[in-house]
């Protein structure tokens, strides 16, 4: 009996290797365009820090009605002399030093803001330092003083100092003391900086 002729795909036609192609370059024109939504972190506003100290505010913001006249250009902390004063935020100390005889630590973080930690006891820091959040760059007299600037223009630190809120924890049923809770997060009033890259939101506009 004469021997069956093995099955053979067919290759794809020319025809064929045109469409894939096509769809290729499509889906990567697709890919660049979703890209190209993307913001850097850097670039979204808005942070949400936990406090530089644990003390009550005593004087908050208040904004000049001139760059001369009279306002409180940070937030005053009432402290118990000797209460750490950490970094709300990583950056590099570009000033630690007395002003007037009163000691001052300035970090610049990564988006170019400065902080302001005033009125210190002592400085645990250097120039050209850089440091990290929740780092200790001094301790507090009786007052503190916090501050932000961007450029030559001060900023209401209020909005992005947060409350210490602490995550939700089952308690064991049989009355052991279970596990301790975790490290303090801030809660603020406006949205935390992304911890990634998101979706420009205008992009429907």
């Amino acid at each position: 009996m004469p021997a069956h002729a093995p099955h053979l795909e067919p290759h794809p036609t020319r025809h064929v290797r045109r469409i894939r192609a096509a769809l290729v370059t499509v889906l990567v024109a697709i890919g660049a365009c979703v890209l190209g939504l993307i913001v850097p972190v850097g670039v979204a506003t808005g942070a949400c820090w936990l406090p530089p100290v644990e003390a009550p505010v005593s004087d908050p913001y208040r904004a000049p009605a001139c760059p001369w006249c009279a306002g409180n250009r940070g937030i005053e902390y009432a402290t118990v002399p000797g209460t750490s004063v950490r970094a709300v935020a990583a950056g590099r100390v570009t000033f630690a030093g007395t002003v007037v005889d009163r000691r001052y630590v300035v970090v610049e973080h990564v988006d170019g803001r400065r902080a302001t930690y005033g009125d210190l006891g002592s400085i645990r820091v250097e120039q050209g330092d850089r440091v990290v959040a929740r780092s200790v760059v001094g301790t507090a007299t009786s007052t503190f003083h916090f501050g932000l600037r961007d450029g030559s223009g001060y900023l209401d630190p209020t909005p992005e100092i947060g409350l210490p809120s602490y995550p939700v924890r089952l308690v064991p049923l049989d009355g052991s003391a279970g596990s301790p809770p975790g490290p303090p997060r801030p809660r603020c009033s406006t949205p935390e900086k992304p911890r990634f890259p998101v979706a420009n939101p205008t992009w429907r506009r």
